[in-house]
């Protein structure tokens, strides 16, 4: 699954960016608007995506003095499929935190990071996973869950899943040693589970 356009695994040309940004809003853009916050493709290849979903009846279009105006057709058959589509990032986050509600050793913290979490990859990206490990847990029963939880992202998104867990103790080592990645864990953060994380590095400098 492409992180930063997940549309994509099914929709690969532009019609996928262009119906996620159509997707998120009910104004009327112009094509120089969607193609300024799609991020991609060339303002060409957006206005030929455009037509082919206007043709289509998926977008309608709206032809004023100074430019042709764009706009989601929310009652097309096909919309509650786009909708679909366009919120599969929203979808991998339920998944995981539900995921996360049913395990019997539950963590102190777990979030993505890395550019799942800032949505900036693409279908080569990892999904990376931090978890901060209990203070007592039942270690058959933690190794168990990660593999399980691997597993199942992997068989969601396509995407090789890494689970990076610590123990709270070593999280205060890298907390102590100023280690850029914590401020990385801490700038990208998306929380799954448990406390935040920026409450977990806060005690542990507390205590430290």
């Amino acid at each position: 699954m492409d992180v930063a356009l997940p549309i994509r695994s099914v929709i690969s040309t532009l019609d996928g960016p262009v119906l996620s940004v159509l997707a998120r809003t009910t104004r009327p853009l112009t094509g120089r608007e969607v193609q300024q916050l799609a991020g991609v493709g060339s303002p060409n290849g957006i206005r030929l995506a455009l037509a082919r979903l206007v043709h289509q009846g998926v977008v309608r279009a709206d032809e004023r003095a100074a430019a042709v105006f764009y706009q989601a057709n929310r009652d097309h058959l096909a919309w509650p499929a786009v909708e679909i589509l366009t919120s599969l990032r929203r979808t991998l986050l339920a998944r995981l935190r539900a995921e996360f509600e049913a395990w019997q050793e539950q963590p102190t913290h777990a979030s993505l990071f890395g550019s799942a979490a800032r949505g900036d990859g693409d279908a080569d990206s990892d999904i990376d996973i931090l978890l901060v490990e209990p203070d007592h847990h039942d270690e058959t029963i933690w190794l168990e869950q990660i593999d399980q939880l691997r597993q199942r992202v992997e068989t969601w998104t396509g995407n090789q899943c890494q689970v990076y867990t610590l123990a709270v103790a070593r999280l205060a080592e890298h907390v102590a040693a100023g280690d850029p990645l914590v401020d990385g864990w801490l700038r990208d953060s998306v929380a799954l589970a448990g406390a935040s994380l920026q409450d977990v590095v806060r005690e542990v400098r507390r205590l430290g």
